[in-house]
């Protein structure tokens, strides 16, 4: 007489699983999946462009005014540097419209291609 023990994982377990199992197995990109992959990414570049010109403007802009309030002896250096910073921090969202733009109608093709297809299915 042979004696075993069978074991059989609950149903979260078993879920957890799968979602762990999912990771690892090779995964083939639906139509769905790659519409939103290309519009994602048609404002990825933009946003960093942006993001970036915004940074190094508030750079400047705070090296300005840490001239203006600490180190006095460059007060009217602190307020060019200031300037120069919202200067370049200015035409940060337009940029990101820009670039968004064009990125936009560079896929738009593919974009309008994918959507007409799974509209029809």
């Amino acid at each position: 007489m042979e004696k075993s023990f069978n074991y059989t994982y609950s149903a979260k377990q078993q879920e957890e699983v799968k979602s762990i199992r999912q990771r690892y197995e090779a995964h083939e990109e639906s139509k769905i999946e790659l519409l939103r992959k290309l519009d994602s990414g048609a404002k990825k570049k933009g946003t960093i462009a942006a993001i970036t010109l915004g940074v190094f403007g508030s750079l400047l802009l705070g090296t300005g005014m840490a001239c203006v309030t600490e180190w006095t002896n460059f007060f009217a250096l602190g307020i060019i540097v200031g300037i120069i910073g919202m200067a370049v921090m200015a035409p940060a969202y337009p940029l990101y419209l820009s670039i968004t733009k064009k990125q936009r109608e560079k896929i738009a093709p593919q974009i309008l291609q994918l959507s007409k297809e799974l509209m029809q299915n």
